[in-house]
């Protein structure tokens, strides 16, 4: 089983999980809200990829509707968190402003791919 998207998801997935490590070592050095917050973000924006990762590998059409699920709903968690920050004050940057805007564009993409994968199982 293949993502639609081939391996340019994958290695956004990735490039977002990365800048998602180096934007929460930055929050990390603040104490307080800032530090908890970015442990939820760490943990979400690192599974997105992750998931696209073992979808790549899914046993069935099924498997990997499912990975792609888990996959969509981590982002759009990842945006939660991130939207967070930013309406709360506790971080207003560009790097968060970029990160919340890949996490929509990733969740908008999965989104997509699990429409057409199930579009596609319908058709057959």
């Amino acid at each position: 089983m293949e993502l639609n998207k081939g391996p340019a998801i994958t290695v956004r997935c990735f490039d977002f999980a990365v800048n998602v490590v180096r934007f929460c070592q930055k929050l990390d050095t603040k104490p307080g809200v800032s530090r908890i917050l970015s442990r939820q973000l760490l943990r979400s924006g690192t599974s997105v990829g992750a998931n696209v990762e073992e979808a790549q590998a899914a046993q069935s059409t099924a498997d990997f509707v499912s990975k792609c699920s888990i996959s969509l709903r981590e982002a759009r968690e990842s945006n939660y968190w991130l939207r967070l920050l930013e309406a709360s004050g506790e971080n207003a940057s560009d790097d968060l402003k970029l990160l919340a805007r890949e996490a929509d564009e990733l969740s908008r993409i999965i989104g997509t791919i699990i429409v057409k994968t199930k579009n596609r199982r319908k058709d057959q």
